[in-house]
């Protein structure tokens, strides 16, 4: 053989070496990580918040040092209403009760009835018209049951 064609010959073994080694590679890579699965809290102990025989609640788990936290937070503040107390609670100085209801990820927002049944969840940052609906639903002013 001549040695141009040797040299082709080699390189193109060499090619399929690096195809061959690429391909096995790619293959035993993990796959890339799942989304996180938050837990919710299904029932509170209202004991545990503000305004424990108010007709419901709205509380914020959040973390002073989180950003979306602040944006919810404001989201939270803009619909109080009479009967609907609203509640921040911060890891750093709350974290027994994050770990009680096992908040693992911040901001999550949970909607209360006066029984501590959560009505609804929500995990991140907060849609304004989402969360008017969701209040929309009850009479926060009346009592339980109504």
């Amino acid at each position: 053989m001549s040695d141009p064609l040797v040299r082709l010959v080699v390189a193109l073994v060499l090619v399929a070496v690096a195809v061959g080694v690429a391909t096995v590679l790619r293959r035993r890579r993990p796959d890339p990580p799942s989304a996180p699965s938050y837990r919710a809290p299904i029932q509170l102990d209202r004991d545990d918040f503000a305004d424990p025989d108010s007709p419901g609640l709205l509380v914020m788990f959040g973390s002073s040092t989180c950003d979306s936290c602040r944006g919810a937070w404001d989201v939270v503040q803009s619909v109080a209403r009479d009967g609907l107390p609203v509640q921040r609670l911060d890891v750093e100085q709350d974290a027994a009760i994050h770990q009680r209801y096992r908040i693992d990820g911040v901001p999550t927002t949970v909607l209360a009835d006066h029984d501590g049944v959560v009505h609804a969840t929500w995990f991140g940052p907060l849609d304004r018209d989402e969360l008017i609906a969701a209040i929309g639903g009850r009479d926060w002013d009346q009592a339980s049951g109504g």
